[in-house]
């Protein structure tokens, strides 16, 4: 059994059921992807659109696509046919554009808020109060063929674990306190190779694992 593979069933039989493993395979090639799709992962993120979509069109259609990138707004119409779910929605423009191109393509499209957590500026997302304000607006609500599921936040790159677990307790309660007004967020995405356990001691439902399963990157 290969490397990938094994790692695949590693990650599948010690993250908890209620724990959903995005497979982070940006940059590798699709052999690399074939190898976790045939130990059973059907979940893969990517941060380039044009990257994403022509693996989408070599590989078998069960497999759900999700973009963990910051998003161009001009991009959205080229993953708008295939992307399961949109990780990093970070304003209410970007949510109308894909609104308008999951309209044209005749579907809804699934979107978790970016919320931003980490003290570094260097990390997108917004303000919890922003968030908030987006879901109860009129504008929000004319929009069809959006569905906000959930929230995601990345946590500052730092080897401080506690810095890393107040981060993520922030996000967890602003999550609940979110959730108790809008049933529809189900999701709560943080979490990556170096964190994730952390992550989903803090509640996490989804997290992002690459480099611990493909090998690093080049």
């Amino acid at each position: 059994m290969s490397e990938i593979s094994e790692n695949i069933k590693k990650y599948k039989t010690e993250l908890p059921k209620n724990v959903t493993l995005v497979a982070v395979s940006k940059t590798k090639p699709v052999e690399d992807l074939m190898e976790a799709y045939e130990a059973g992962q059907r979940v893969f993120g990517e941060n380039k659109i044009q990257e994403m979509e022509s693996k989408w069109q070599e590989m078998p259609k069960d497999i759900e696509w999700h973009m963990i990138g910051h998003v161009q707004r001009n991009k959205v119409k080229y993953m708008a046919p295939f992307v399961s779910l949109i990780h990093a929605v970070d304003s209410l423009k970007l949510l109308k554009e894909i609104n308008k191109q999951a309209l044209k393509n005749d579907r809804k499209i699934n979107c978790l808020l970016q919320i931003k957590i980490a003290e570094e500026d260097s990390k997108f997302g917004m303000e919890a109060s922003l968030a908030s304000e987006i879901l109860i607006s009129e504008e929000f609500k004319e929009l069809k063929n959006v569905s906000v599921v959930g929230l995601m936040g990345m946590a500052t790159f730092t080897e401080d674990e506690s810095q890393v677990a107040s981060e993520f307790e922030r996000l967890k309660v602003i999550f609940k306190n979110f959730r108790s007004k809008h049933s529809a967020l189900k999701t709560l995405s943080m979490g990556m190779s170096g964190d994730y356990k952390l992550a989903i001691e803090h509640g996490s439902t989804m997290v992002r694992i690459g480099s611990s399963i493909f090998g690093s990157r080049n």
